[in-house]
């Protein structure tokens, strides 16, 4: 909603601006303030408050009001920002599926395709030299090790040299050993982690690329600004939400951090040739099937490889 209200602003004449713009720079205000103390705040009149209201799509003050903290509503904290405490299964299902398409549909639209491009390439060379020693390492803790763990499942599987490293002495450890060819990729939801904060100074003073995927205004993504070493690049992959770390439990933020790193992993294999990993992976398919349960599903062998 709040972000369909900002890209309308244009199109709006310059009274019913000045009411969005106080809309958007705090919205449960909003939703509260009497229509005569908008008016005064934004400078206009008290018609026009409600003329904005009809101009963005809703019957009036009270309509869009009523809309608006549904929208703005602060969830339930440390479960879930979108959901309410009397909300019934049905209603769980779509504010949470709706909340997490939002998300992603946002991170979609501000996505920085150059900084993808960049991480890409570096990883699918990094990949291409794991003769010659180069390895991809992944970092995170919590949540993110999770993250990292999927990313090391993943990538493994494109025939390259990675690893998740979730225990803070091990990321230390593995962080020490990196070279300039190397690639550290550190993921963080807030950002503020001292292990990762470490791990990414050691592994730029290292000379390896660092990848870090995290909040655009996080300690960790200021650690991309810091001077690169032996050539080395410093990429970051913002991924930025409205849920608060400190307040619910990291849904959105993993969602989107999963998504980042499939498409990594897509764009890597792509840059390594298809042709050259169809063979492997169709194999890896083949071995897989031979390991489930082969059991008569109506009469149907399952498990069974056709001849």
């Amino acid at each position: 909603m709040l972000e369909r209200i900002r890209a309308s602003i244009p199109a709006l004449p310059p009274a019913e601006q000045r009411v969005a713009k106080l809309l958007l720079a705090d919205p449960r205000a909003f939703a509260r303030l009497p229509v005569g103390e908008l008016a005064m705040r934004s400078s206009v009149s008290k018609p026009t408050v409600v003329r904005f209201c009809r101009s963005i799509g809703y019957d009036g003050l009270a309509d869009f009001k009523r809309k608006l903290a549904g929208n703005v509503n602060e969830g339930v904290p440390f479960v879930h920002r979108a959901v309410d405490d009397d909300d019934k299964a049905g209603d769980i299902i779509v504010k949470v599926i709706d909340n997490a398409v939002a998300a992603m549909l946002r991170y979609r639209n501000a996505a920085a395709g150059g900084a993808i491009e960049r991480a890409v390439a570096a990883l699918a060379e990094t990949g291409r030299n794991h003769d010659h020693g180069r390895r991809i390492e992944f970092y995170g803790v919590g949540n993110s090790g999770i993250v990292a763990q999927d990313a090391q499942h993943k990538f493994f599987r494109l025939g390259v040299t990675a690893a998740a490293v979730c225990d803070a002495h091990v990321q230390i450890m593995s962080a020490t050993m990196l070279q300039p060819g190397d690639c550290a990729v550190v993921i963080s939801n807030s950002g503020r982690s001292k292990d990762l904060l470490d791990v990414a100074e050691i592994a730029r003073k290292k000379g390896a690329t660092l990848i870090v995927i995290t909040a655009s205004g996080s300690p960790l993504a200021l650690q991309v600004r810091q001077p690169a070493m032996h050539g080395a690049e410093h990429i970051l992959l913002a991924a930025d939400h409205p849920e608060d770390a400190d307040r619910y439990s990291p849904m959105v933020s993993r969602l989107l951090h999963l998504l980042i790193v499939d498409i990594l992993t897509t764009g890597v294999a792509l840059r390594l040739g298809s042709a050259r990993l169809r063979p492997m992976l169709q194999e890896i398919k083949k071995n897989l099937r031979l390991r489930r349960y082969v059991g008569v599903v109506d009469g149907v062998v399952d498990g069974v490889e056709e001849p």
